[in-house]
């Protein structure tokens, strides 16, 4: 494994897929707006695209015509979730890491998910958990397009070599290579990174600096 710069200053996640399983609220989210159109729920080859992309994007998939695809937009922008939300569950071990975590580093999130990102951390009560999100409607182009880690560092005033992200997709470790920011791939070996891991808190031993508590076997953190 390549070594880390013992100088990393923030930890940035992506949220869908990592900080928490969002699958089932996604696929409820769009079959309610296919509904509406009278078009077929979706489909498994759509799963993939619903997890890692903006909505822009989804729909684009869902809704091949152009004209359906902006009334799909139109009537997305009135569409209430506050019912889906719930069916979005938290990944084990998140809240015991961030708060190891945050004792000698910042956190934040990059994430293609819009709107609804500061409601899924109210909902999962995790906001304070955060020093800044970067969310789909901050950026001009969705991932891998660097502007999300870009407002980060900025943010910060920090170098690549002083950030790590965490995430799932293959737009993630594309969007990390881009900026040169260090990659840990979270529930996906497939993918080109720095280091896995399956669980959260084994973040905690490639960051020691972090946090000593809750490391894998740690009935604290159960």
């Amino acid at each position: 494994m390549e070594p880390l710069s013992p100088d990393i200053q923030v930890v940035i996640y992506d949220l869908d897929g990592v900080l928490v399983d969002s699958l089932d609220a996604n696929v409820a989210y769009y079959n309610r707006l296919l509904q509406h159109f009278g078009m077929a729920p979706v489909r498994p080859e759509h799963l993939e695209i619903i997890q890692t992309r903006t909505s822009r994007e989804v729909i684009e998939q869902l809704f091949p015509d152009a004209d359906l695809a902006a009334a799909a937009r139109a009537f997305e922008k009135h569409l209430d979730n506050e019912d889906i939300i719930p069916l979005i569950r938290l990944q084990p071990h998140v809240r015991q890491t961030l708060a190891a975590l945050r004792r000698s580093c910042r956190t934040a999130i990059a994430s293609n998910r819009g709107k609804s990102l500061p409601l899924v951390l109210a909902h999962h009560r995790l906001t304070a958990f955060f020093d800044l999100t970067v969310s789909s409607a901050q950026v001009q182009s969705p991932k891998p397009h660097p502007g999300y880690l870009q407002i980060i560092l900025a943010t910060f005033a920090l170098t690549p070599r002083q950030a790590l992200y965490v995430g799932d997709a293959d737009v993630d470790a594309q969007l990390a290579a881009a900026v040169g920011v260090p990659f840990v791939a979270y529930n996906n070996p497939k993918l080109p990174a720095l280091a896995h891991i399956s669980d959260h808190r084994e973040i905690l031993a490639l960051l020691p600096a972090c946090g000593r508590c809750c490391q894998p076997g740690d009935s604290r953190s159960a």
